[in-house]
């Protein structure tokens, strides 16, 4: 989780994986949006930059600060409740472990989220961030309204349209301007029961495409070189909190199995290579099947006591079954160092300019190398397998796509790029890795 002692106390900045560091000229905690507009257009007059660092839970280096950087951890809670709509407006600094709880006291949920719950509402729509299911799209498509501060310091609003605007501002990397208030369509309060087992890969590939369709979350984890699948289903039923033996045992599995147990294995892989394989095979032929219930907003996040770097690509759902067959029986020879599960997710097709999955239905694939382990060699080579399905990378995850690749794969880009100029004519928002991607 973010800390904001750990934040104030250093002049530098870092992800949460230690890779992407900066050393920011100055950081800033406006505590209003006027702090933070006079923040802005300061910035504009001393030809500054300004990322927001959000919880830093982004593997890439879309939130890396070059000149500024600001953090809303005082923007954050519930600005108002729309009952008739179901739409609630929150601070853009409001983090997702602490959303659901303020949900729930007006008997409302999230339609859908990941299993990491650290990041900001803001840092979460920016990038796009997902959770599972065919009918579901990503925290983004939650969002019906937005209120931002451009890059002239001045704020703006706009309700969600077809148009051009709404469809730069659902995934806009921070582009645009700094959210400050979002309005996020919810539903009533409701509960999951999560269950989880073993099945062998080819078992669970034929069954894939009517279990997608029948069920509302549905994801995979694909054990690099074994035909071992551990498959996960969430059901909806009536809201009920988590009960407090299942709060023991999600805690006991996040500071002793993977803070202990998975810990020790992936550094014994990490000092020894040759023992990748062997430590991939053991998580696939021990993980239990488990059964889990609470409210959604329990059920949804996982414990993930171990450090690794991610890199996810979001590729046709029609190209699916060829594309995992040809993964797995790579990863079967030769696991290329990860011995982390690959997580295979369905994803609603969106409409945004950036979005990953714009104009089809998708699956992501995200693939995992244990901090320690270099991760290059892995991820050189799942970009150039992704290559071949023209899979769109996730925003906040590893990527080494340059300019003409972006390009080539979202069409529209020539119109985000438009919207962007026009609430950021100076660059206010720009990094070096935004400027790599984009030529900017």
């Amino acid at each position: 989780m973010f800390s904001l002692k750990d934040w104030q106390s250093t002049k530098d900045w870092q992800n949460w994986t230690g890779y992407v560091k900066s050393t920011p000229e100055q950081k800033f905690l406006p505590k209003t949006i006027e702090e933070l507009q006079q923040i802005v257009k300061d910035a504009r007059t001393q030809g500054k930059t300004i990322r927001v660092t959000g919880a830093a839970h982004s593997f890439s280096g879309c939130a890396c600060p070059e000149h500024f950087a600001i953090s809303l951890h005082h923007l954050r809670g519930i600005v108002s409740v729309n009952k008739d709509k179901q739409w609630v407006t929150v601070y853009a600094g409001t983090y997702l472990h602490e959303l659901g709880d303020m949900l729930r006291s007006h008997g409302f949920a999230l339609e859908n989220m990941g299993d990491i719950q650290n990041q900001s509402i803001a840092g979460a729509i920016c990038t796009g961030t997902h959770g599972t299911g065919l009918s579901l799209g990503s925290v983004s498509s939650q969002v019906v309204a937005w209120q931002w501060v451009d890059g002239r310091g001045e704020v703006q609003q706009h309700q969600r349209g077809d148009d051009d605007l709404s469809k730069s501002l659902h995934v806009s990397l921070g582009m645009l301007g700094i959210f400050t208030q979002v309005t996020l369509k919810v539903m009533p309060l409701y509960g999951l029961h999560e269950s989880s087992c073993s099945i062998k890969f080819e078992q669970a590939l034929v069954q894939f495409p009517q279990v997608i369709q029948q069920e509302r979350h549905m994801e995979w984890f694909l054990f690099p070189g074994t035909d071992q699948v551990q498959q996960k289903i969430l059901k909806v039923i009536e809201p009920k909190p988590m009960s407090k033996l299942q709060k023991f045992k999600d805690h006991f599995e996040g500071v002793v199995i993977l803070n202990g147990v998975f810990f020790a294995m992936s550094e014994l892989a990490r000092k020894n290579p040759k023992y990748v394989k062997v430590m991939s095979k053991f998580s696939a032929d021990n993980i239990p099947n488990t059964v889990r219930e609470g409210y959604s907003y329990e059920v949804f996040p996982k414990p993930r006591g171990v450090k690794f770097d991610e890199s996810e690509y979001f590729i046709a759902l029609t190209d699916f079954d060829q594309c995992i067959r040809f993964i797995q029986k790579e990863l079967m020879q030769d696991t290329k160092g990860s011995h982390f599960p690959i997580e295979v997710r369905p994803h609603k097709g969106e409409i945004g300019f950036l979005s990953p999955t714009q104009g089809r239905d998708s699956v992501a694939l995200s693939f995992h190398v244990y901090k320690g382990i270099d991760s290059k060699p892995f991820f050189a080579w799942v970009k150039s397998q992704m290559q071949r399905w023209q899979g769109r990378p996730h925003w906040g995850k590893v990527s080494h796509l340059n300019q003409k690749e972006v390009q080539a794969l979202y069409p529209d880009l020539a119109k985000f790029l438009a919207v962007r100029k026009q609430y950021d004519p100076d660059g206010v928002f720009l990094n070096p890795w935004l400027r790599e991607k984009f030529g900017l």
